[in-house]
């Protein structure tokens, strides 16, 4: 489960086109911002499941939508704007913080308590060469 947050224009939406790309999802297949939606749902290795908080109003609205269902099953789940709601988020979320440095410029930090979290971002470091 990944939370994917920052502020509009900050990337957020990319990431997911990313994420969609590492699932396999075919490349012809277009990745658009679930802001009206709510959810958009594609075939990969891995079903992705793409959500959007920015329109809803609070935890009783999010429930009310029904996408929390989508947090726990076996897809691969990405909410964007998921500070809106953070308490709908499973323990094992890996959240994604988005910064704007500049017009071509971003900061992301990764964050996350559960135990393979953890591991995601210290495969992260590695992989970047950070110890």
């Amino acid at each position: 489960m990944l939370a994917v947050t920052g502020p509009l224009g900050s990337g957020k939406t990319w990431f997911a086109k990313g994420v969609a790309l590492g699932l396999d999802v075919s490349g012809e297949t277009v990745i658009t911002s679930p802001s009206f939606a709510l959810v958009n749902e594609y075939e990969g290795r891995l079903v992705f499941h793409h959500m959007d908080l920015y329109r809803l109003a609070g935890l009783e609205e999010t429930l009310a939508s029904g996408l929390e269902e989508y947090l726990h099953d076996e897809a691969v789940a990405l909410v964007e704007w998921a500070d809106r709601c953070p308490e709908i988020l499973p323990a094992q979320t890996l959240t994604v913080v988005f910064l704007i440095e500049g017009p071509n410029r971003r900061r992301l930090t990764f964050e996350g308590e559960h135990p393979r979290a953890q591991e995601i971002i210290e495969a992260l470091l590695r992989e970047l060469g950070d110890p």
